[in-house]
């Protein structure tokens, strides 16, 4: 049997100066939200692309969200088994 699940990541950005802020957040299929954040800062001498300030902060932001996702599947499956669960960081 296969089962197709999908996913949904909002991300918001917000610049101010030379700082990128980006907070996301993903919806599971049952609903629950796992929100991230992550920033960016220019260094002075860079030239202003906001595009790369966007994409340093939204995937700090997602590298939030996955660890947030391993430590609930860790949980989960401690929770299952009821003994300790090896560390799940890749």
């Amino acid at each position: 049997m296969q089962t197709l699940v999908g996913w949904h990541v909002d991300t918001e950005f917000r610049e101010e100066g030379d700082k990128t802020r980006a907070a996301a957040m993903l919806r599971l299929a049952d609903g629950t939200e796992v929100r991230g954040h992550g920033h960016a800062s220019r260094h002075p001498s860079d030239p202003a692309q906001l595009r790369v300030g966007e994409e340093i902060a939204g995937a700090r932001a997602l590298m939030d969200i996955a660890q947030t996702l391993l430590k609930k599947a860790h949980d989960e499956i401690e929770e299952t088994t009821g003994r300790p669960a090896h560390p799940i960081n890749r």
